[in-house]
């Protein structure tokens, strides 16, 4: 199942070639509001606000697509995954704004790489593992 995975990954890399990636760019693995800089996001987010708040709401919905891309590895490579429930607006808002306001040199993706590895996980059955791109 991993070398489907690296395929894909591959394939995705190569696609990038002549999609307005400016020559000499460095080639990325993440990309959006939770690779920034903690320093920046701190100052933008706002956790009493929920939703309401465009950085915050960036960054949530942000999370639950890196949670879901990272469930995906944990399904095919360990058999359990994070259970979406536990990915909470205020849990989130306030895990990123308080990681981030005492390491604002770091990135959010820290935070909630952390987050994902100390999560209560569900077993699932092997037969549950995919691929992505197989449907």
């Amino acid at each position: 199942m991993l070398h489907h995975l690296a395929r894909a990954a591959l394939v995705l890399s190569l696609m990038s070639f002549g999609f307005g990636t400016p020559s000499g760019a460095e080639p990325l693995l993440t990309q959006g509001i939770g690779t920034q800089s903690c320093g920046k996001l701190a100052a933008d987010l706002k956790p009493s606000e929920g939703l309401n708040h465009p950085p915050n709401y960036l960054l949530f919905y942000w999370v639950q697509g890196y949670v879901s891309a990272a469930n995906i590895f944990l399904l095919n490579e360990y058999t359990d995954y994070v259970d979406m429930n536990d990915v909470d607006v205020k849990v989130i808002l306030d895990l990123v704004y308080n990681f981030c306001k005492a390491n604002p040199d770091n990135k959010p993706i820290a935070a909630i790489d952390k987050f994902i590895r100390e999560a209560k996980k569900i077993d699932a059955k092997e037969s549950d593992a995919f691929d992505p791109w197989e449907h």
